[in-house]
């Protein structure tokens, strides 16, 4: 009996041998499996914050940036700010107060008339500062600026300093629809091009751009006077860098030789 068992067993364990190899066997033909293998990768990806809807941004960095130019609008020379003074910075504020009492905390509402008011609170403040930087550029070449250099340097700066505000607050408000379209996810191809989003393995799956990211974009571009590592793929996004380089390149230009010329 014992050496009847005994022969019996060999064939038993080959089989269940047999079988437990050809089921790897079919495991690993399914891993290797191209096709099998992409589906399990796409499940695997997970699509990076920008391009997916996520809870918006905090509004306190572009709330402060607004309220960092209407400062500096309104310290200006009275000599270079439209008539009434106080007029257009009042404006500016009471938009900017109502923006923050419509949608306080994160930007998230898709709202027709807030993104009106978002943008005629643009609008103020590049009307307020074009104004001032004309002005400037005017009295400096009719000789009727009246200011020594560290004056002229410090109001010029201001000027500059605001500017670089106004052109990231547009960056900011029409790259792919504005703040809360962005959080959405309703357009998922950008109009402008960060690095973290050529290099999402670095970036991290969480990343999306804010309003920081915008104002270094308007910032490189004031003092570069072209894009460096944030790239333009539409038209207006071009013009608008390009305006911004002029812009800033003028204003440059005439105060910083004016103030040499009254430095000898």
């Amino acid at each position: 009996m014992e050496q009847g068992r005994a022969g019996i067993r060999p064939p038993v364990s080959e089989a269940h041998h047999d079988r437990e190899l050809h089921e790897r066997l079919e495991r690993i033909e399914q891993l290797l499996d191209p096709e099998k293998l992409v589906r399990a990768a796409e499940r695997d990806i997970v699509e990076p914050a920008w391009k997916r809807i996520t809870k918006g941004e905090p509004r306190w960095s572009v709330t402060l940036a607004v309220i960092v130019a209407i400062v500096l609008q309104y310290v200006l020379p009275a000599t270079l700010t439209p008539r009434p003074r106080w007029l257009l910075p009042l404006l500016e504020l009471a938009v900017l107060v109502a923006l923050f009492v419509a949608n306080p905390g994160r930007i998230d509402r898709l709202s027709r008339s807030i993104r009106t008011a978002t943008i005629v609170l643009i609008v103020l403040a590049s009307i307020a500062n074009a104004s001032s930087a004309a002005r400037l550029v005017w009295t400096i070449i009719d000789g009727r600026d009246g200011q020594d250099a560290t004056a002229l340097l410090g109001t010029a700066a201001a000027i500059w300093l605001t500017n670089v505000i106004v052109f990231s607050l547009w960056y900011w408000e029409l790259d792919r629809g504005g703040p809360a379209a962005r959080a959405h996810g309703v357009h998922d191809r950008p109009d402008f091009v960060f690095a973290q989003m050529l290099a999402p393995e670095v970036a991290g799956a969480d990343w999306e751009p804010t309003y920081t990211d915008y104002l270094y974009l308007s910032f490189t571009n004031a003092t570069a006077f072209s894009p460096t590592d944030t790239m333009p793929f539409v038209t207006w996004a071009k013009l608008t860098m390009m305006l911004q380089s002029s812009v800033s390149l003028v204003t440059l230009v005439v105060v910083i030789s004016r103030a040499v010329g009254l430095l000898n």
